[in-house]
């Protein structure tokens, strides 16, 4: 039986963690400050460490180190209701397996301690997987809340996939990521970057959709002063932006068949041409593309080069539906509830029994995007503390409280 010491000032909060926990069946002890968790610690070695970040004698940061100097292989989950970037950052360097921020549901420590006491190895929770920082590899002073390019899972095949790009995120092989809108598929862009050697160096994203065809080409490759009427000045393109770094291809699928044929050449020289320039451009840059359509029916009907999917396609990654990891669902419902019920002055809101019933049985057609707008949107119109399925609006019905005889 797994044992967890429970390590927080306040009676009601150390209560119900721990009530919570037995009733998963691991084996709980608790502390009543720093200090105490520490001499328990001392005495009796634990499996996993739970502690708050703001305690009187000894707070969470001083319990993470003690902790680890007495046994480097224990994993540590801090809570904080005082979260940033810079003081979860500081909590991951010190050995850390992953945080969570107050207003949190029991629900979500479960999952957090399933998720951290399963992992491979110290550090493995879904924090490690997610690691805080900006597109340039800077550590920023902004709400713990704002997670936009983070990565949370506790799907296994999700994981296995994470694990999988953190190995191979240091080679400079291209990456192709599949999957459908919504997924996530530039977070996991941006997850291989920061695992890469190219952390440091700019991330650089491009939508080839969203850029019109006969600019796109400008955009990707810059153009020289006077290269077209109103080229006023020299622009370098994506790939020189990206030098050193990586270049994010969202939506590949979309590229023009004359434009794919400069990007193959780009690939096979590392080199590219201005518009109006004289001579290549040496350029060093890791390649990730992304498509939510099937590439080989595309390849079929002569819209794609063959040769250039095989160049972009060597590190295949297939991201799985919302649907395919149900496990996700009420994981990730958590969070965007933390998000906006903070960002929208209601941190004690949650899910009826009802309502996650509901978003477990939901298709998910527009994934996690879809989700974390349904729980946007349910945050804002419910007025109680309690989000009730009518205010979830899955079947298209608007948000209208049903009528006596539907509630009866």
């Amino acid at each position: 039986m797994e044992s967890i010491l429970i390590v927080d000032d306040e009676p009601s909060m150390r209560a119900a963690l721990a009530e919570s926990l037995l009733s998963c069946g691991y084996r709980v002890e608790t502390a009543v400050d720093g200090n105490d968790g520490l001499e328990k610690f001392r005495r009796e070695k634990f499996g996993l460490v739970i502690t708050d970040m703001r305690m009187p004698k000894a707070g969470g940061i001083e319990v993470l180190r003690g902790v680890k100097g007495l046994s480097p292989d224990t994993r540590v989950i801090v809570i904080t209701a005082y979260g940033t970037v810079k003081t979860a950052v500081e909590a991951m360097k010190e050995g850390a397996a992953d945080f969570l921020m107050k207003p949190f549901s029991l629900d979500d420590l479960e999952l957090v301690v399933k998720n951290v006491m399963s992992g491979p190895g110290n550090g493995s929770g879904a924090a490690s997987l997610s690691s805080i920082s900006s597109m340039d590899g800077r550590e920023q002073e902004i709400p713990l809340e704002d997670r936009s390019r983070e990565i949370f899972t506790v799907d296994p095949k999700m994981l296995s996939i994470l694990e999988m790009l953190k190995t191979v995120a240091k080679s400079k092989a291209s990456v192709f990521i599949q999957g459908e809108s919504g997924t996530g598929k530039e977070l996991i862009a941006r997850f291989i970057h920061r695992y890469s050697n190219r952390s440091g160096a700019p991330f650089v994203a491009v939508n080839c959709a969203a850029v019109p065809h006969n600019l796109l080409e400008s955009e990707m490759f810059g153009y020289e002063k006077g290269a077209f009427t109103g080229a006023a000045q020299r622009r370098l393109g994506k790939f020189e932006t990206a030098n050193g770094g990586t270049l994010l291809l969202d939506e590949v699928s979309e590229m023009d068949m004359q434009l794919q044929a400069k990007l193959l050449r780009a690939l096979q020289e590392s080199e590219i041409d201005r518009l109006g320039g004289r001579e290549p451009v040496r350029v060093d840059v890791r390649i990730i593309a992304t498509t939510n359509s099937d590439l080989k029916e595309i390849i079929a009907e002569k819209k794609f080069r063959e040769d250039l999917y095989y160049r972009l396609n060597v590190i295949p990654v297939k991201v799985p539906s919302l649907r395919e990891r149900k496990g996700d669902i009420i994981h990730l419902a958590g969070r965007f509830l933390q998000k906006f019920g903070i960002q929208f002055g209601k941190p004690a809101i949650a899910l009826s029994a009802d309502s996650r019933q509901a978003i477990t049985e939901y298709s998910w057609p527009g994934n996690v995007r879809e989700l974390e707008n349904v729980i946007e949107r349910a945050v804002l119109i419910c007025p109680e503390k309690e989000i009730l399925p009518y205010h979830l609006s899955l079947d298209g019905d608007g948000g209208r409280r049903p009528g006596p005889e539907q509630a009866g």
